[in-house]
């Protein structure tokens, strides 16, 4: 019984634990679901602001845009409008103008008219005029045109030629003032110094004692010294001076230096003169090299290819008539500039023209034919302009020139070669190119006498007045300075002066 009811107390107090425990967890449940309940009501509020956020922005980003455009729109309009309203002014503006325009076109057009109606009624006299002059004279109208062409012929032959000599004369006048101006003021401007050189051959030695070791043994050395340098080496009874010869001017620099390095060593064999020799040869281009680059600096050229400018330092040991090549090439160079700039012309192409117008005088030696050609072939081959390659050809008339700065590079060409001091000749040259000057002039008819006077510069002829007419005489002062240009070659230019005189002659009895 005991254990009954100890049994059902236990089982009592069972019971009321579990009533206990689900009490417990249906007030924590209910606690933790309200808990939730208002957590998820609060993200919804949250979100439904951030919503509400997002479709203000939206909307704000809109009117944004739309008033963007919409200012955009009106700037177009505003411009389009603004472009219609120059066009419409310029539309007026032209319609101005063409009113004018018209006007004259139709007063053209009646003038015409007018001209047309006035030749057809000349027309109509000349008809009436020749059948009247065929029905009075026997001529017909071929024949009494032929004689009235031979007439006014006749007439007019001197009166044409008294014209001809005028205008031609004014016309002379006016270009030898204004190129006497330009020509004055690129020489004022270029005043260098004229230097002519001597092409100096002779090596000085300290003693004749030298003379046998040169040679050598046996003439080893000599033959040594002409194999390795390519000239010829003469040893005569000059005193204290060994000749050195050779056609190309640069071989003979070489061996110019060469014999003088020998001779202050002392030491000369073969093989010490080999090796001066192409130290020499070395030195001599690096010299030509500098040079050239100098005449290219000198004259503001770039772009200029590297053999044209060894070619233009092999210049420098080129004379002509003892005037140096470099130098007359530079000369030439500025003069022609200068003249170019006057007259408008392309100072660039003047410029490089006159310093490369005598490039082929330093291959003459070794290709055959007229140095203004062989420059203008070497000009072509290093992709020269065609401008620059008539320039460099024409500059002694091998070529037509071209351009305006062919011209003036052949100008200054003759200006620097024709200064005075510039050039020098012997007396043997000088007297020969006189002669050829007077046999040239004296080859025509009619000619009575002739001289060359100012040292060759001016060819003075004396006519028969009985066989050569005025119109004759300009035919024939063309004819002999074309055939001086022909045949001869002289520096600078020759003026050519015909004179014809008339005599007439009467006694008083």
């Amino acid at each position: 019984m005991e254990l009954f009811i100890g049994v059902m107390g236990l089982l009592a107090c069972v019971l009321v634990g579990f009533a206990l425990g689900y009490v417990l967890r249906q007030y924590v449940g209910s606690s933790k679901v309200k808990s939730a309940q208002a957590e998820a009501d609060r993200i919804v509020a949250e979100a439904e602001s951030k919503r509400k956020e997002m479709v203000l922005e939206a909307k704000d980003e809109r009117l944004n845009t739309l008033r963007e455009a919409e200012q955009e729109q009106q700037e177009r309009r505003r411009s389009i409008r603004n472009q219609e309203e120059r066009l419409q002014k310029r539309q007026e503006t032209l319609e101005r103008r063409l009113e004018p325009l018209e006007k004259r076109e139709r007063n053209i057009t009646s003038q015409e008219a007018k001209l047309r109606q006035r030749e057809s009624e000349l027309d109509q006299l000349k008809r009436m005029r020749t059948e009247e002059l065929q029905a009075v004279s026997s001529l017909t109208r071929e024949q009494a045109k032929e004689l009235l062409l031979k007439t006014v012929e006749e007439e007019s032959r001197q009166d044409m030629a008294r014209v001809i000599r005028e205008v031609e004369q004014e016309t002379k006048e006016k270009a030898d003032r204004q190129a006497r101006k330009i020509i004055s003021e690129a020489i004022q401007r270029h005043a260098s110094e004229v230097v002519a050189e001597v092409s100096v051959s002779t090596v000085d030695l300290p003693s004749d004692e030298l003379k046998g070791r040169i040679i050598g043994r046996g003439g080893r050395n000599i033959r040594a010294l002409e194999t390795a340098a390519g000239v010829d080496l003469i040893v005569d009874d000059t005193p204290e001076a060994v000749t050195i010869s050779s056609f190309d001017p640069v071989r003979r620099e070489i061996a110019r230096l060469a014999l003088t390095k020998l001779i202050m060593d002392g030491r000369i064999h073969p093989g010490r003169i080999e090796e001066v020799v192409g130290k020499a040869r070395r030195e001599v281009e690096a010299i030509m090299q500098e040079e050239g680059e100098r005449a290219v600096f000198d004259v503001g050229l770039t772009g200029v290819h590297p053999e044209l400018v060894k070619l233009l330092g092999r210049l420098k040991y080129r004379t002509s008539y003892g005037q140096n090549q470099l130098e007359h090439s530079l000369q030439t160079a500025h003069l022609a500039g200068m003249m170019a700039a006057e007259l408008g012309a392309n100072v660039q192409l003047a410029k490089e023209g006159g310093l490369l117008h005598d490039i082929g005088k330093a291959v003459d030696h070794d290709v055959e034919g007229p140095h203004a050609l062989i420059g203008a072939d070497i000009a072509k081959r290093y992709g020269k302009s065609p401008a620059l390659i008539n320039t460099v050809a024409a500059h002694h008339g091998e070529e037509e020139a071209q351009s305006v700065e062919a011209v003036l590079v052949a100008a200054a060409d003759a200006i620097s070669g024709a200064r005075p001091g510039a050039r020098r000749e012997n007396l043997e040259t000088y007297i020969k190119r006189i002669k050829a000057l007077e046999e040239v002039a004296s080859s025509f008819q009619g000619i009575s006498e002739c001289y060359a006077i100012q040292a060759g510069r001016e060819i003075r002829i004396v006519v028969k007045p009985e066989q050569i007419d005025d119109l004759g005489l300009l035919r024939l002062s063309k004819d002999v300075a074309r055939k001086v240009e022909e045949n001869l070659q002289y520096p600078g230019q020759i003026k050519v002066t015909v004179i014809r005189e008339t005599r007439a002659v009467d006694f008083a009895k």
